[in-house]
């Protein structure tokens, strides 16, 4: 199983959320993602807005979002 990047930088992180289908709603301390659900519920999500993130703030973030981690790792590395 692949391992969360430790210090992944922000640009990289949110290119890899908009790939999955988030849409950047608000930026200022932290940055506010929606994504529009097939059956029509909205998944909210907020990231902190720092230079990089790290591997346990993303798996958390992950985790609370719903995102499968190979799910993620797939879109982060595609980026």
């Amino acid at each position: 199983m692949a391992a969360f990047p430790v210090d992944a930088p922000k640009r990289r992180v949110l290119k890899a959320f908009e790939s999955l289908g988030f849409v950047i709603v608000r930026e200022a301390q932290h940055i506010a993602l929606r994504r529009e659900n097939a059956d029509g519920s909205v998944t909210p999500m907020t990231i902190p807005n720092h230079r990089t993130i790290k591997g346990s703030t993303l798996r958390m973030i992950c985790s609370q979002a719903g995102i499968p981690r190979d799910e993620f790792l797939d879109a982060y590395h595609a980026t």
